[in-house]
Formats: structure tokens, sequence, C-alpha cells
């Protein structure tokens, strides 16, 4: 976790300062998402970056639990949370496959923007669904990088030695959903807003 944090840390004050790509398609998969949130429901994010997403989905449940592997970028989601007066939001540094977590604990998982830059995607799947209620949600958009540029595989690990590139994940849209559903889950919802857009799962554990 050493080097994706330092990476991060790094990257922290510009990724901050980042306008959203698509706020439409952002929106769209925030409403998608808030259609299933109940005032009762716990819900973990991994990969939580600035915390923007937690933060918008905080007021519609009773808690959220929240972790990166970046200090820097959880400062500037603490500060987004009490800028907002949000306080059921728990902000922490980990890593989920590592960190102590009661199975069957969580009615939702989200990891927006996260799959595509870790190293044991197939791992993290695999964690989500064992900390996932039974008929509980695991929501994901993820960067399908392999069906636009897959040259990009092979120039990814130069660019991570020199600490230009985070660790880049390069599956297709169709592998992504292989490895969602090969860990048990059924998807609910696929949606991909254009080509080169992050592909948006709603998958569900069998309950």
């Amino acid at each position: 976790m050493a080097e994706l944090s330092a990476f991060w840390d790094r990257m922290a004050e510009k990724y901050a300062a980042q306008p959203i790509a698509d706020e439409q398609a952002y929106r769209t998969k925030l409403a998608r998402t808030q259609a299933l949130l109940t005032p009762d429901m716990d819900l973990f994010e991994f990969g939580c970056g600035t915390g923007g997403t937690a933060i918008q989905h905080a007021p519609h449940v009773r808690h959220v639990r929240a972790v990166d592997f970046s200090a820097r970028m959880l400062d500037k989601a603490r500060a987004r949370a009490s800028e907002a007066g949000i306080d059921n939001v728990t902000f922490e540094q980990g890593d989920i496959t590592g960190m102590t977590i009661a199975p069957a604990s969580y009615d939702m998982v989200l990891g927006m923007s996260i799959l595509h830059l870790l190293e044991d995607r197939d791992a993290v799947i695999a964690r989500v669904f064992e900390i996932l209620k039974p008929g509980g949600y695991f929501v994901s958009s993820t960067a399908c990088i392999g069906d636009s540029m897959r040259w990009l595989g092979a120039i990814a690990p130069l660019g991570r030695r020199f600490g230009l590139l985070p660790m880049l994940n390069v599956m297709t849209h169709g592998q992504l959903r292989d490895a969602i559903t090969g860990a048990g889950f059924t998807i609910e919802h696929d949606w991909h807003p254009k080509p080169k857009a992050a592909v948006f799962l709603i998958a569900r554990k069998p309950g």
C-alpha cells in the first residue's frame, strides 16, 4: 500500500482541483445509486478519494465508512464533509483487502473509479462479496482501458516505475463483467455512457 499511498499523496492537490469529466453522467450514476438507498443502510466505499461521492450519498443512509490509500486525499475529504455539514461519514486510511471488516456487515459497497487502479482486482471483488449482506449491492464505475487503449498496458509499467502513472489494470468491459459475476454477483444494471467512458455497474449479492 505504501507505493500507492505515495503516488496519490503527490496527486492529491491536482486531483482535488480537477472538475468532474462528465457531470451529467456523474449525476445519473448518483441518481441510480440513490434510488436503492434507504435511511437504515450502512455503506462502505473503497478508493473514496476526496470524498465527493460519499458526501453525496450520506444524507440518504445511516452511515458511510469511506477508505482510501492516501492520507492527503482523506484530509481533503474530511474538510469537504465538514464544510457540507455531513457528520455520518467516517474516513479512514486503508486497503479493503487488509482491513478488519466483519463479514456480511454492509448493505452497499461502492468502488468508483478504482478497480482499474488495483493490482489484484479479483481479490478486492471477492472481499466486497464477503462484506456485503445477502441481497446487498456492489456499485462500481470502471475505466475499461482494454476496450480502447490496450497499448497502454505495455507502457504503464514504465510510467509506474518513474512515478508518472499509477498501477493500471488494463481490462475490457467483458473481463470486468466476468470478474464480478465470477465472484458470485448478479449484474442488475450495466451502463456505458459513451465510447472511452467508464462502465457503470450495479451488481447484487444473492440473498
